[in-house]
């Protein structure tokens, strides 16, 4: 008897699917309230970090290098004020077979599946990550489909995105293209239950496994180049795996007093799931669409209980422009010579504004880079905004309005330091917790998980919960 594949049928039995093509039994780990055993999770992945790392070897993926840039540090420090001017250093993560650091989360799950003898491998993403999993799949001689939200209901895609299904092609995948909406996540579970391929997802624990080698790598080559550890790590932030695996390496290292902080592209008041305003945004990823709802809900996402959980480890959260994000883009391929893709350069836009603020002696790292190309350079991107009815402008990116308009800076002092609200952030978190355990009495084992999960202390959480009407 065929199942019904009805959405409403197919999605009610989401937590059957995962299970079948994750080779995990995610109910282990759950307390019946809020809580789960996160660390106990990550543990059973049976890896170490030096196992990560031979598998990791195997494919060619990590051992990138760290530069430090010199020039834009001393553009920083030319309009800073006396004194201030923090040096600037990148991992160069698009040394990575495809490009990006994404290869450290694809590298783990491919060996997975091929080791529990899963004939593919199935990814829904638009970014880089498609390509990391096709490439580590291409090596692991497997079957890869990549779920792609591309278009919107004009079949008009983004460039950038277009330039990412190239890329998945041309290493061997097959690519499902679908039009924003809630289709992308129904698609999915019927091609992992028609397939039975393995679920490569970006939020399981092999896939943060894999990025703990970045961290781990960024904390050992500044004490090799430097002789300590550096003072801020700036991560990406959209879903946030690359934050969270990047901070738990830097742990794993010893560099427990190194600030990890999160940056994302401003694109406040745009929805991402609105058709309208699909593409009237110039980044698909690391912009607050996905860093927002990801921080504040990250089991949203397409496993039960998801890896990735950036308040954990986030110090602050940046937020920047897309016309100052362009404008770093340009600067490091005219004033250091490396010309890479815009989702590493939101970090570098954040650690550029930050290093103003900070001494001459303090060393930020900005912690990946990525491959670019025909759609993903700065001259695609604001060509297609311009088709797409966004003016395009030279001035103060603080009046650029996400949708509407991008504004270049007129000045690179221009570029500075803007910080999300955390502690909203932390209660939206809180309060979304609540509701997906759908609890009425709350444990002291769940006031200490919310405790880790904001980082924040018991008072704080307290006091969120009790706003949401838990006198505790």
């Amino acid at each position: 008897m065929m199942a019904d594949i009805s959405f409403n049928a197919v999605m009610n039995r989401k937590n059957e699917i995962m299970k079948k093509a994750l080779g995990m039994d995610y109910s282990i780990y759950e307390s019946g309230g809020i809580a789960f055993d996160y660390e106990k999770m990550m543990r059973d992945t049976g890896f170490g970090l030096s196992d990560v790392m031979k598998i990791q070897r195997e494919t060619g993926v990590g051992n990138t290098p760290l530069l430090e840039l010199k020039n834009l540090t001393e553009l920083v420090r030319r309009i800073s004020p006396k004194g201030k001017g923090a040096r600037i250093f990148v991992k160069d993560e698009a040394c990575n077979p495809s490009g990006s650091f994404k290869d450290r989360r694809a590298s783990v799950s491919v060996y997975i599946a091929k080791k529990l003898g899963y004939k593919g491998v199935v990814a829904a993403t638009s970014g880089n990550y498609g390509a990391a999993v096709a490439s580590q799949a291409a090596m692991r001689n497997l079957d890869c489909i990549i779920v792609q939200e591309c278009y919107d209901s004009r079949k008009i895609g983004q460039p950038e995105i277009l330039e990412k299904q190239r890329k998945c092609e041309c290493l061997g995948a097959e690519v499902v293209q679908l039009t924003v909406g809630p289709e992308l996540f129904y698609t999915f579970l019927r091609i992992l239950e028609d397939t039975g391929y393995f679920n490569a997802s970006l939020y399981s624990t092999f896939g943060i496994a894999g990025v703990e080698t970045l961290g781990y790598e960024i904390a050992m080559q500044c004490r090799e180049m430097i002789g300590r550890d550096p003072d801020v790590v700036v991560a990406t932030h959209a879903g946030g795996g690359n934050l969270t695996g990047t901070a738990r390496g830097l742990i794993k290292a010893g560099a427990v007093n190194t600030k990890v902080i999160g940056a994302s592209v401003d694109l406040k008041g745009l929805h991402m799931a609105s058709d309208t305003a699909f593409n009237r945004k110039s980044f698909t990823t690391g912009h607050t669409g996905f860093g927002v709802p990801y921080a504040t809900d990250p089991d949203h996402s397409d496993v039960p209980r998801s890896a990735a959980r950036a308040l954990r480890y986030m110090e602050d959260y940046l937020l920047v422009k897309q016309g100052e994000v362009f404008y770093i883009t340009e600067a490091l391929s005219q004033l250091e010579g490396m010309e890479r893709g815009p989702a590493g350069n939101t970090s570098l836009t954040a650690a550029f504004a930050l290093a103003q603020q900070l001494n001459e002696d303090k060393i930020i790292v900005v912690q990946e880079t990525e491959y670019t190309g025909a759609g993903k350079h700065p001259l695609a991107q604001l060509s297609f905004a311009k088709k797409n009815g966004v003016e395009v402008k030279f001035g103060n990116p603080d009046e650029e309005i996400p949708g509407t308009n991008i504004i270049l800076p007129e000045h690179p002092s221009l570029i500075k330091v803007r910080h999300a609200d955390l502690g909203k952030m932390k209660k939206s978190y809180i309060k979304n917790a609540v509701k997906r355990a759908n609890v009425s009495l709350i444990s002291d084992k769940d006031i200490e998980f919310l405790m880790q999960d904001v980082k924040e202390d018991r008072k704080f959480v307290l006091s969120a919960l009790n706003e949401l009407g838990f006198n505790i």
